[in-house]
């Protein structure tokens, strides 16, 4: 097998973090292709380089020889079939149920932390987060519902991770801790300490360096800011 990967930017592209990380973790081999963010113009380089292998127009994508499949779930899930032997999700199927139901729930929900606490790894917001938090009522509930949520969990694991060992749901919830680090968003120490171990986890951490490496700045990625 031969995979090659399309994502978009390292410091802002959530979607493209989530599959990347699980096969960093895990050792699957993988050619990386960055297509970096523009305008998303219909002429624009990025989309111009995206839909002839997606017709969303979208990253990340993974190529399997001729194969494509498209969305951070779906390539997961695609992963998960070819490599059998890697604990991509808890062994315990009753765990796994669990795991799978937490990670479509990151995946399809939390639209409001979305809308206004969009990932930047480069940038630290604290200003914004608080306005952010003090405007939006909604966005609090979310987050505290969201602490809560996971809380619960990691006081449930006997890991530092939400089901034991690093899996497919830590993956998709690190965009999620990098936009509370980022907004230094008021957290219980428990989601705190998840937050940290996170960050210092070696796939993560390395998408964390490379991502301050870029020293892009995509005005339609930054909201916040008019300049790096």
């Amino acid at each position: 097998m031969s995979y090659s990967l399309y994502i978009g930017n390292k410091n802002y592209s959530t979607w493209s973090m989530r599959p990347w990380l699980v096969m960093k973790h895990f050792q699957i081999d993988f050619t990386e292709i960055m297509v970096r963010f523009d305008n998303f113009d219909a002429d624009s380089k990025f989309k111009q380089t995206i839909l002839p292998l997606n017709p969303y127009g979208t990253v990340p994508i993974l190529l399997d020889d001729e194969l494509v499949i498209s969305d951070s779930l779906a390539i997961c899930e695609y992963l998960v079939e070819r490599h059998p032997q890697l604990p991509l999700w808890p062994q315990n199927y009753k765990i796994r149920a669990k795991a799978r139901s937490v990670t479509a729930k990151m995946h399809s929900g939390y639209s409001h932390i979305r809308q206004h606490l969009a990932m930047n790894i480069e940038a630290v917001l604290p200003e914004i987060g608080q306005i952010k938090l003090r405007d939006f009522p909604i966005l609090r509930d979310e987050i505290n519902f969201l602490d809560n949520h996971l809380s619960s969990l990691l006081a449930e694991s006997e890991s530092p991770y939400l089901f034991g060992d690093f899996s497919i749901a830590d993956a998709f919830y690190a965009p999620m801790c990098l936009r509370l680090k980022g907004y230094q968003i008021p957290v219980s120490n428990v989601l705190n300490h998840y937050i940290e171990t996170i960050c210092t986890t070696e796939a993560v951490a390395e998408w964390i360096a490379e991502a301050l490496e870029e020293k892009d700045f995509v005005v339609m990625d930054e909201p916040y800011r008019i300049c790096r």
